[in-house]
């Protein structure tokens, strides 16, 4: 089933992210002569409408629209159809036909976290009170394990309903909030144990777990972090007022996180096997499906995200990458030479494969650990 959502929601992610090129290109009068799923090479012609074939490709790491004179060569620059090449189109509208893909996946993870919104998305109990009168359910809630902590050696999963904690001295947890816990938990003795009753799929479950020193500075603890934490479910206009809040504080979260990972790469330190490739996101996927559909929304919202972002890195074969040849051609008055910025786009879309496929190797190297 996992596998099945990731597919259809890849395909969802690129028909979006491509529909946003093509559209743009044609309202500007450019041809283009394939709408392809996946990358090359090709599985099957699917059908054709007009000058623009549709196909299904082999490698199911996205998909792209092939948009005449966007590659320039010699038809496209001097052909009997250069009027309706790519590159002999302002620039503006270059960079417009670009940037249609990021702007498209952005609106539509809007669209999916307002509607997650108007279902019912998990928040935070807070001080908003135009909020959290439309909080329901509320539960005491684990929202992180430390790897490798008492709490995670004890089978206790993020997500979890903690129900109640006893401590063997007769102690019980009696303040359900994020202090409390920390409170119960750090005047206990190293090694004394701690038995919790939690909820998990609607299940009860009681687990026992040995705090120790070391997990937080000068501190027992277990290794967990908590929060009281409810289901927002919103009315049609506030949700997407929200669901544009959260697009956005989602965006400035990746871009922040991802700006790090390239700076971190140049330092020659980056954790690439901290990321996830399609094997990865396949587990994911089925985790926020067993959720609820809310979730699963939230989670596709936020690889659209991903992709919107990525695609703006200006690296050659990705959109960013070709903005950046325009900026370039903007500030020198000339066109780059079109041998120099395919060879350029080629290398890079290589890159761009191995590297996918490295984060892959390291997919399929944490679910055989």
């Amino acid at each position: 089933m996992s596998v099945v959502l990731f597919i259809v929601i890849l395909f969802v992610l690129v028909l979006v992210h491509e529909l946003g090129h093509f559209v743009v290109a044609k309202k500007f009068g450019v041809r283009v002569d394939e709408f392809g799923f996946g990358y090359p090479p090709r599985a099957a012609r699917l059908f054709k409408k007009g000058e623009t074939e549709y196909t299904l490709n082999w490698l199911p790491f996205g998909g792209f629209v092939k948009i005449f004179g966007e590659d320039p060569n010699d038809e496209s620059a001097n052909g009997p159809d250069s009027s309706r090449a790519l590159v002999n189109k302002p620039r503006y509208q270059q960079a417009l036909v670009l940037v249609a893909g990021v702007v498209c996946n952005w609106i539509l993870a809007w669209i999916l976290l307002s509607v997650g919104f108007m279902s019912g998305l998990p928040a935070a109990i807070s001080s908003d009170s135009s909020k959290d009168q439309h909080i329901q359910d509320v539960s005491f809630r684990i929202t992180q394990v430390v790897k490798g902590s008492p709490a995670d050696t004890a089978g206790i999963k993020t997500g979890d309903v903690i129900l109640g904690a006893h401590r063997d001295d007769g102690v019980d947890l009696i303040d359900k909030t994020p202090e409390g816990l920390i409170s119960f938990v750090s005047t206990s003795k190293e090694g004394e144990k701690l038995t919790f009753t939690i909820e998990r799929n609607h299940e009860e479950k009681t687990i026992d777990i040995l705090p120790k020193k070391g997990v937080v500075a000068d501190k027992v603890a277990i290794g967990v972090a908590s929060d009281t934490i409810g289901v927002l479910k919103l009315p049609f206009f506030q949700a997407f007022h929200e669901g544009a809040t959260m697009a956005w504080n989602m965006t400035a979260g990746t871009a922040s996180s991802m700006y790090h990972l390239i700076v971190d790469s140049f330092k020659g330190h980056a954790d690439i096997s901290s990321l996830s490739g399609p094997v990865g996101i396949v587990g994911i996927v089925g985790d926020a499906y067993k959720f609820g559909f809310a979730y699963l929304m939230s989670f596709t919202a936020l690889i659209s995200i991903n992709l919107a972002i990525i695609n703006l890195i200006p690296f050659p074969a990705l959109d960013g990458g070709r903005l950046l040849f325009l900026l370039i051609e903007k500030i020198k008055g000339s066109r780059i030479s079109t041998n120099v910025a395919n060879w350029l786009n080629t290398i890079g879309f290589f890159i761009l494969i191995a590297l996918m496929l490295i984060v892959t190797y390291h997919d399929i190297v944490k679910l055989v650990k």
